[in-house]
């Protein structure tokens, strides 16, 4: 049973979760999360009339292939005249977990946390990881005039991430307890002060933030419009500097129903992935076109050519860094008194699938 007081940043998902375990079991929740397993050799057959899929993703740069993948086309061609794809976008990890839950959704790119939240949240029922997007493309940007030079530095200071509990929050709050330090709210010195991007922005600018753990392509920004440095670029304090920071996660109910609409998709999921990697110039005009589209601005040239060197894109879920961020999070206290059992989370067999029909190494989960 998860205790309210150490999970804050579950609560957006806990009514959506309730209802979603109750409807997969007949109106009463499940008691014990149990390992889950893979659901995509179900085997249905390839559906007689036409299917919607509905995509979710951010108008983030960590999540190009939705930007690309739509705009060259990908996605239609892979899944063929008898799937409608709708999209829709979200600002964050939770209201995208919502509408999964809620069946407003059915693929989505999200980042590692909300996708173990939504997981551990539905006992296991409501979602798969089913394959990677981008590693990488997190930094701790401090103010320059805010004295930070090292770790120790940010004891009594103001840090800004995207949201409680989210990637960039968890990531945080492990940093500093790894460097002998606490966030206030575990009996600590450090205010971190869940915000949105932009706002962050704005509030280093006008020296009311010291930093902002963020992605990009905000650390850039903060760099070059706000004069901040960084100080931990997140790849370091990975193995071989990969860790996953979007992901892409299914409902089950629509991985067993239409296990063919998601292979299909994930063929188009790894051609972006392949022709983003190929044409990285242009693949940044594209997103940085998307981003307008959908946010009413552009990033200048400096600022996406300066993020666009932080991250990979990738079809790799890198799945040893989302168990790590997992037990993180369980050692902060936002998972519960027991450790979630995630030994179900990944289906990583469509993805693999796909692969091996291009000759292409296989992913580990």
């Amino acid at each position: 049973m998860f205790r309210l007081s150490r999970s804050l940043f579950l609560f957006a998902l806990t009514a959506a979760a309730v209802l979603a375990v109750a409807c997969a079991s007949g109106g009463k929740p499940a008691s014990d999360a149990t390992p889950a397993a893979p659901v995509s050799g179900s085997g249905a057959a390839k559906p007689a009339q036409p299917v919607a899929l509905r995509l979710g993703y951010f108008a983030n740069m960590t999540h190009a292939q939705p930007f690309v993948g739509l705009s060259k086309g990908f996605y239609t061609e892979a899944l063929g005249p008898n799937v409608k794809l709708d999209t829709k976008t979200f600002n964050a990890g939770p209201a995208e977990i919502e509408a999964l839950f809620a069946g407003a959704i059915d693929i989505g790119y999200i980042g590692p946390n909300p996708s173990v939240t939504g997981y551990v949240q539905s006992q296991g029922k409501a979602l798969r990881v089913i394959a990677g997007a981008t590693s990488a493309g997190a930094l701790l940007v401090v103010r320059g005039d805010a004295g930070i030079a090292k770790a120790a530095d940010l004891a009594n200071k103001k840090i800004a991430t995207p949201q409680l509990g989210n990637t960039q929050d968890v990531a945080l709050r492990a940093y500093l307890q790894k460097n002998g330090l606490k966030d206030k709210d575990h009996g600590g010195n450090v205010q971190v002060v869940p915000t949105a991007n932009a706002d962050a922005l704005t509030l280093i600018q006008r020296g009311q933030l010291d930093g902002a753990w963020v992605p990009e392509p905000w650390a850039s920004r903060i760099v070059q419009e706000a004069g901040g440095k960084v100080l931990v670029d997140e790849r370091d304090l990975w193995p071989n500097g990969d860790f996953v920071t979007t992901d892409v996660i299914v409902s089950t109910k629509f991985l067993s129903e239409h296990p063919d609409v998601v292979e299909a998709f994930l063929r188009g999921h790894v051609k972006a992935t392949q022709w983003i990697n190929d044409n990285p110039d242009e693949a940044k005009t594209i997103v940085n076109a998307g981003i307008k589209q959908i946010t009413g601005a552009a990033l200048s040239d400096a600022v996406i050519n300066a993020a666009w060197r932080n991250q990979k894109i990738t079809y790799d879920p890198v799945a040893p860094s989302l168990r790590k961020g997992a037990d993180d999070a369980f050692t902060l206290g936002y998972l519960g008194d027991k450790k979630p059992d995630l030994s179900g989370i990944y289906d990583l067999g469509p993805l693999n699938k796909v692969l091996q029909s291009l000759n292409l190494k296989p992913v580990q989960n």
